[in-house]
This record gives C-alpha cells, sequence and structure tokens, in this order.
C-alpha cells in the first residue's frame, strides 16, 4: 500500500489531483477533518488490502487545521506506518482568479472579514508548517488541469496506469449507435460480407470473412490511413492526460466489417504498446433480412 497525506491552500488544484488518482486506481477520502486523521489512516490501513494505494485530503475546509495535521503525522511516523504528504500550492493571484471564476467561498473568508486576498495569505501563513514537511510539493500556478493531470499520473502512477487504455469495438447501425465513443468510423462503404451466402452466417473474427472485408484495394487503404490517423492521436490525447480512449467502427448489422476493422485496429494499437480491450457489441445478435 502507497498511502499519501494531501493538502494545501483551497484552490489550488486538490479536487483535480484526488480526481486522476482515482483514474488509477487508488482509494480516496476527501476532507477528512485533521482532529480524526491519525484515527482514521490507522483505520483505513487495518481494513483495507495492503495492494490498494490510498489517498486522503485534509485542508482548511475543516477549519485551521496545521497543529492537527502535524499531530497526526507525528503519531503515524512514531506506529511506523509509512507515507508521504502531498503539498499543493499556488501564487496569490492564480488562487484570486480560480476562486472568482468558480465563484466558491474561500474556507477562511469569514477569519478575514470577508476580503479574499487576506484569506488566502492567512491561509498559506498557516500552512507553511506543513509544507515545509512535505515530500511532495507541486505548485499549481501555471498549470492546467490536464498537465496536472499529467504530472499527477507521471508522479503517483504505476506503470500501467501511465498508460491510455483503448477500447476498440465494433457495432451495428441498426442496433443504435454508441454515444460514448471518442472516435467513430464508418465502413459501411466496403462491400458487405452479408450478402455473400456462404459467409453470412460467419463473422469478422474468423478468416473467411476478414479476408473477403480486406480483399478490396480500398479497404487496405482504408485501414492503413486509419492506422496513421491513429498513430497520430494517441499520443496527442494521453498528453492532454485522457486514460481511455474508445474507438468505434459501425457497419449494419456488427458482425462482418466492423468486427474486422475493429480487430485489426486492437492488434495494431496493441503493436503501439498500449493496453487495448476489443469488444463487439453485436457479434452475437442474429441476423434478420
Amino acid at each position: 500500500m502507497n498511502l499519501y497525506l494531501v493538502t494545501g491552500l483551497a484552490g489550488s488544484g486538490k479536487s483535480q489531483l484526488i480526481n486522476t488518482l482515482e483514474d488509477c486506481g487508488f482509494y480516496c477520502v476527501d476532507n477528512v477533518p485533521a482532529g480524526l486523521l491519525y484515527k482514521f489512516v490507522t483505520l483505513i490501513c487495518h481494513s483495507l488490502s495492503a495492494q490498494r494505494d490510498v489517498a486522503i485530503v485534509s485542508d482548511s475546509r475543516s477549519g485551521l487545521v496545521s497543529d492537527d495535521f502535524l499531530r497526526a503525522v507525528n503519531e503515524l511516523k512514531k506506529d511506523g506506518i509509512k507515507f508521504s504528504v502531498i503539498f499543493l500550492d499556488a501564487s496569490g493571484d492564480v488562487l484570486q482568479s480560480r476562486f472568482k471564476e468558480t465563484r466558491r467561498k474561500h474556507p477562511l473568508i469569514d477569519d478575514a472579514d470577508g476580503i479574499l486576498p487576506v484569506a488566502i495569505e492567512l491561509e498559506r501563513e498557516h500552512m507553511s508548517g506543513i509544507k515545509n514537511i512535505a515530500d511532495y510539493v507541486i505548485d499549481t500556478t501555471d498549470t492546467t488541469p490536464s498537465s496536472l493531470r499529467r504530472q499527477v499520473i507521471s508522479m503517483f502512477g504505476s506503470d500501467s496506469q501511465k498508460n491510455m487504455n483503448v477500447v476498440c469495438m465494433s457495432f451495428g447501425t441498426k442496433y443504435g449507435g454508441v454515444a460514448y465513443a471518442d472516435l467513430l468510423f464508418d465502413v459501411r462503404c466496403l462491400p458487405n460480407p452479408y450478402y455473400i451466402p456462404e459467409l453470412k452466417q460467419h463473422t469478422g473474427l474468423e478468416s473467411c470473412v476478414s479476408d473477403y472485408v480486406m480483399s478490396s484495394p480500398e479497404a487496405v487503404k482504408l485501414r492503413d490511413k486509419l492506422f496513421d490517423l491513429i498513430d497520430m492521436l494517441l499520443p496527442l490525447y494521453q498528453r492532454e492526460g485522457k486514460t481511455q480512449i474508445v474507438i468505434g467502427f459501425a457497419c449494419t448489422g456488427g458482425q462482418h466489417r466492423s468486427v474486422t476493422f475493429a480487430e485489426a485496429m486492437g492488434k495494431h494499437v496493441a503493436d503501439l504498446g498500449y493496453p487495448v480491450v476489443i469488444n463487439h457489441r453485436d457479434i452475437d445478435r442474429k441476423s434478420k433480412k
């Protein structure tokens, strides 16, 4: 188990960090009062699998937390519990801008007589002791949400989590579309094996169908151009912090042409080094004329 205690200034990106860690498979708990942090961590350590990574957020939403947070850190160290502290920070100007954009209330605004810059600096001063003992300090002043996501995955994700997952799926348009597909390609422009009697009851998983679909120069050219497009797009999506891309292939019944292309794309993407899932949504449906 890798255990992380997450804290930092309000508006610095802790929610984005936690969301990213959840996508990486972490068990995440947000807004734990600092006074309960020690008991909560010990409970978590005894109840969760040692294989599960954990991130716990404790910050100023539960009040001034510095003394209680540091006390919990010292008690955990005495108990021999291994953990790391992640502290998120940002400049005052950027934090003010973020609060104005979201129109959210700063947790210490009442202590600052309603003046946002004073609340930010009050929190910064109060949290300085925690920042000084943090194992990781992430400054998000010049960081976009997508770049923060990439940074978090790079720092805390496993090797497999650092790679974007790709789903290649086939489906038949007569059974409905796939609204959640990121990329969608319609291969109904190619000859349909459904109208070849000896192929009708077979699928694109079988060589008799896939060979027929790929027998035309147009099909080969289309496949190769799609490969080139995917070769360009996947690194761009990954750079923007995407954890999964769904590539859909459509034909009429979802049994022949789309299956052939989804299988070919899945093998190609796997050769590029991405984790791949191939899903044929409609392959088991009975064809009806």
